[in-house]
């Protein structure tokens, strides 16, 4: 392998060679576009130094100085020499690193490495280089490599050597816009002089924005930093007056958006530019690399709004690649129940996430109305960013105005699932509908059963929706007609809501508060969750050991054999089932355990919420007089009857379970057979791959646990994206200073620290505090039984974490947009979960 290599013979195969900043550079100059002249030193060359072999595992100051001592090998000087010569003897260089991890589609490793300008003569190059390779091991450098989940003895460094450009002006540019994900958008940053003061931020350039070669954004800056080159060599820094007077005129500009547009096309992604024009007009690239930051987009012609499905249902975290696929096969059956077309596309997927296609549907006056409807209660913030959407984008106005196709295909569909018949049932015989509902789940597990996994999820999850909806909406409904003829005030209607019977996910809470009690009364049982040596790793390993205290043993088996089909990001069948890793139940039940107060046990505050919800059902009809009789009717049939609206998602968790356990039998076989590494691995396929009977899948698996674990990393995840890569935000509306606002979800006030938690998963909660999360599903819910009170970036009055806190009587607010950002853990919070307020009052 070359030591050296000219940059025209490299192209973009070649990055384990000359590393992804080098690679770049060779791709360009195969498509013909202006790059200055170079050579590229190679990782061979690096590898041939001997202290290489060395550093892994050393301090990061101590491998560096490994490697400035170390002597640059005789062939390797030999090799730089010549090249430098055939540049041309004292010709100006830039030295510049380019890692193996460089440039890459999820981490562009953007001056992590060192560069060095206006390099005379060659042995200044040869030192320049071997400063390059120190800097693979600068403190930043190391420290982006972590973050990244980049191993460090992966990663080698070579070397590009370039013709200096002698730039009047130069900068960078962007084929979209960095900050608001448009893709129709070129943002050009520009300063006098050499780029390095653009790079590293130390000036404040002029900035243009162009869309369709219209410049619609000047924003000029100071300039008061210009760095040129010295005659013998290196740069200096000059301080300048401020200067606002544009440092590139129109024509330039679309020069550079035009030349970025074509490196874009070539690479066919968005790409972050480096470029100089010199004193003669010359206009070089120095270097492209793809926008890390942008949030993918779904490859689909025209203009189109996403909803993000995942977020909405309490996902931040990528979506396996074997729950996409199954997800795919629910939204086949759900079009061809709803649409009556399985192959309708208002499924689709980004960044590992599920996400909605609802350009249509909001183009429609039925359809728009009941999006907004329904997303006002189950995700607020996206209902206010889609209405605010469609009220100012043209690109949104109604097309179809009649609501008679929306209200044909809702008959048909009542029909089809009986919904008027079951809705009266349940208005007239209530306890006879939750015991109707309640009969269903051995139903659909013995018919899942004997069906293929495929099969489960076409035929047995959606119907589950409307064959249970009905008496759920039916208590709603009751609560609804109870506002419309007696006066509330606010919180009334939610107290009614509190202490709910027949919801599976307090059901779930409640027992996980006996268990934690059965535990508590042993003394053994109890010194064994509560050993501050024994964290719930090595207690979840001595359970599935059979090693627990024998009272803690059988009740956690007793609670899993119930509920241990459930988990944290239970939509996903590719993560594991309490079942397969109690981890979390164990922290839980730890955490209950420093609850010593009787009264703030989980049966103690369940009991106060019910007490607290009949005696407002008592109020309100007391305040309705002669209509008392009615409003105790409705009501009740309210509490008999909202608790089923957690069962359909039961349900269909119970079945998700199901499949998981028949694709886990497929993995043992196929990594039997040697076409998988793991057993595991089969969640990294979807189902016509982990069904197929021939070839190898590693190769498969091998880049979906990459892609996956990148998409693990990456933050925020827009709830609501459009085709052209921008994510809109409603506009906040006005509070007062250190408050944020959202939806009120569960009435009361609560005063008490904060405790920010990204993961559930070995949270440590302290009774009372403040929970504040990004969002929940029902596997979030047992640490709402010692939360004082919750507030949650998404969701609505109706979503999962509002209808828990509400049954437990913890004040709520939901939809509280940057609350995990603007609050921090140990920050005294007040949350006002009536009037949707949280107010802050930092640490310390």
């Amino acid at each position: 392998m070359p030591l050296v290599i000219d940059l025209g013979d490299v192209d973009a195969t070649m990055s384990a060679l000359v590393g992804g900043k080098a690679a770049n550079l060779g791709e360009l100059i195969r498509a013909g576009l202006p790059v200055p002249p170079g050579f590229c030193v190679t990782t061979e060359a690096y590898r041939a130094v001997p202290a290489t072999r060395e550093l892994t595992g050393l301090a990061p100051d101590l491998a560096r100085r490994r490697l400035l001592d170390a002597p640059v090998p005789r062939e390797v000087y030999e090799a730089v020499v010549a090249a430098s010569g055939r540049l041309g003897e004292g010709v100006p260089v830039a030295v510049r690193s380019s890692a193996t991890a460089e440039d890459l589609p999820f981490a562009s490793f953007a001056g992590q490495q060192d560069t060095y300008l206006n390099v005379i003569g060659a042995e200044r190059v040869v030192e320049a280089v071997r400063r390059c390779w120190a800097s693979l091991w600068t403190d930043r450098a190391v420290a982006y490599r972590e973050t990244n989940g980049i191993a460090h003895d992966s990663v080698y460094l070579a070397v590009v050597v370039q013709t200096m450009v002698q730039s009047a002006v130069s900068g960078v540019l962007f084929t979209a816009n960095p900050v608001t994900g448009d893709r129709r958008q070129t943002v050009v940053d520009a300063s006098p002089g050499l780029g390095e003061a653009v790079v590293s931020g130390a000036v404040d350039p002029d900035r243009f924005v162009v869309e369709a070669d219209t410049i619609v954004e000047r924003r000029p800056g100071d300039k008061r930093l210009i760095i040129r080159s010295l005659p013998d060599g290196g740069t200096e820094r000059i301080e300048a007056e401020a200067d606002e007077t544009p440092c590139l005129t129109d024509d330039q500009i679309r020069r550079l958006a035009a030349l970025g547009g074509t490196v874009r096309d070539h690479y066919g992604s968005p790409q972050d530019i480096e470029w100089a024009i010199d004193e003669d007009g010359a206009l070089q690239l120095t270097q492209a690399r793809p926008i890390t930051t942008l949030f993918p987009v779904p490859e689909r012609d025209g203009f189109h709004v996403y909803f993000c499905f995942s977020l909405a249902q309490g996902l931040q975290r990528p979506i396996t690649p074997a729950g996409r696929a199954a997800f795919r096969e629910i939204a086949r059956s759900v079009n061809e129940i709803v649409i009556g077309d399985p192959a309708s596309t208002g499924y689709t997927e980004a960044g590992g996430r599920i996400f909605l296609d609802l350009t249509g549907a909001l183009r429609d006056r039925a359809g728009r109305a009941f999006v907004l409807r329904l997303l006002g209660l189950m995700e607020a913030r996206s209902a206010e960013v889609l209405a605010d959407l469609c009220a100012r984008d043209p690109r949104l106005a109604l097309t179809a105005t009649s609501v008679r196709p929306a209200l044909r295909r809702a008959l048909r569909l009542a029909r089809r699932f009986h919904v008027p018949a079951a809705a009266v049932r349940a208005l007239v015989r209530p306890e006879a509908a939750v015991r109707e509902a309640r009969r269903l789940e051995p139903a659909i597990v013995a018919a899942a059963r004997s069906t293929t996994a495929r099969g489960a999820l076409r035929d047995h999850v959606v119907p589950v929706l409307p064959a249970l909806a009905p008496a759920a909406l039916v208590g709603f409904a009751m609560l609804a007609l109870t506002g419309r003829i007696v006066r509330t005030e606010p919180g009334d209607l939610q107290t009614v809501l509190r202490g709910l019977p027949h919801n599976v996910t307090t059901e779930m809470d409640l027992a996980l508060g006996q268990l934690a009690d059965t535990v508590r009364a042993d003394p053994l049982a109890a010194r064994a969750f509560q050993d501050p040596g024994r964290g719930a790793d090595e207690l979840t390993r001595a359970y599935l050991d059979g090693e627990l205290p024998e009272t803690a043993q059988r009740g956690l088996r007793e609670f899993l054999d119930r509920w241990g089909h459930r988990a944290v990001a239970e939509i996903d069948i590719g993560l594991p089932r309490w079942s397969e890793d109690p981890s979390h139940i164990v922290g839980v039940i730890a955490n209950l355990l420093r609850t010593d107060d009787p009264a703030a046990r989980p049966d103690a505050v369940f009991a106060r919420s019910r007490a607290e919800a009949e005696a407002m059902v008592e109020r309100l009809a007391r305040r309705a007089g002669a209509r008392g009789p009615l409003v105790r009717f409705a009501l009740r049939r309210t509490r008999l009857l909202a608790g089923l609206r957690e069962y359909p998602k039961y349900l269909a968790v119970r079945l998700f379970a199901m499949v998981r356990e028949r694709v886990a039998e497929r993995g043992a076989l196929l990594h039997a057979r040697g076409r998988i590494d793991e057993p595991q691995d089969v969640f990294f396929l979807d189902f016509t791959e982990m069904e197929s009977e021939r070839g190898d899948l590693r190769p498969i698996v091998a880049e979906r646990r990459e892609s996956y674990a990148r998409e693990l990393r990456r933050r925020p995840v827009p709830r609501v994206l459009l085709s052209d890569g921008t994510a809109p935000e409603a506009p906040r509306p006005p509070v007062a200073p250190g408050s944020l606002t959202g939806t009120p979800a569960s009435a009361g006030t609560a005063t008490a620290p904060a405790r920010v938690v990204m993961d559930p998963v070995g949270a440590r909660l302290e009774p009372g505090e403040i929970l504040v999360v990004p969002s929940t599903d029902p596997g979030w819910t047992p640490l709402f039984l010692t939360a004082g009170g919750l507030v949650m970036e998404m969701g609505g009055a109706n979503s999962h974490g509002a209808v828990v806190a509400r049954e437990y009587g913890i004040p709520a607010v939901v939809g509280v947009r940057g609350a995990t950002e603007d609050i921090g853990t140990g920050d005294v919070v007040t949350v006002d979960g009536s009037a949707g307020v949280v107010s802050l009052r930092t640490a310390g």
